[in-house]
């Protein structure tokens, strides 16, 4: 890391954060934006929108060129507040929808589409050039926002994370709570990591391994990050 910051005003931080299922960048991110006073796009649920739409219409996800028209067509509203982030397609509020356990089964389908991805990631940089923003999922660091002052790759041991996992999905992190979950997380990013990169930081990449952090010790790593990068504080 450069001893040096970079002359950043928090008006136009983009701060860039990538990593596997369950290493908790979503709650992390928009931890980190609201203690900046910074947006929060979710780029995860760009992909369960676009998801959500398809099945909503019977569109077979295995249709690639479709569900690609599908993702340029979408009309998408997100709000970026930390504090409330909204999900609706064509005034629909779908934000609980996304995240049940049908979209979550078949979400990579759609995350994997290299129409979709490029629907997407145009969109998501958009956002970031715009400034002010905390952007977190896959790829965020090295295609969507390359040029972010901050960029940060948040990881943790497997098991730890199917057990965070477990404990949001299921409301227990015992061992029929963890198997229930491995499925998702693992074969989630295995499917992902074939066209997205999210388990090694590329150069001038920041790790943050919270296998051993709290929520408020991993949230202060990456703020500890953003002033050592920025000069910006909290």
């Amino acid at each position: 890391m450069s001893d040096t910051p970079a002359d950043v005003s928090a008006h136009d931080l983009v701060v860039a954060i990538d990593g596997p299922s369950g290493s908790g960048k979503s709650t992390v991110a928009r931890r980190v934006a609201a203690a900046l006073g910074l947006r929060y796009l979710d780029t995860g649920a760009m992909y369960r929108a676009v998801t959500w739409w398809a099945l909503e219409q019977d569109v077979d996800l295995a249709d690639v060129e479709r569900v690609a028209q599908l993702a340029r067509e979408l009309p998408l509203q997100q709000g970026l507040d930390p504090a409330d982030p909204t999900v609706a397609v064509g005034g629909i509020d779908i934000a609980a929808a996304i995240r049940s356990s049908r979209i979550s089964a078949a979400v990579s389908a759609v995350a994997t589409n290299l129409g979709v991805r490029a629907e997407l990631v145009a969109r998501q940089q958009a956002v970031a050039r715009a400034g002010g923003v905390v952007v977190e999922g896959r790829d965020i660091t090295t295609v969507v926002a390359p040029d972010a002052p901050v960029r940060v790759l948040l990881t943790a041991d497997e098991q730890v994370r199917l057990s965070r996992r477990a404990l949001e999905v299921h409301g227990s992190a015992d061992a029929s709570a963890v198997d229930a979950t491995r499925d998702q997380v693992v074969r989630r990013d295995a499917d992902d990591a074939t066209v997205a990169s999210f388990h090694e930081a590329a150069d001038g990449v920041d790790v943050v391994d919270s296998s051993l952090l709290s929520l408020d010790e991993t949230v202060a790593a990456v703020l500890k990050l953003v002033e050592a990068r920025t000069g910006v504080r909290t």
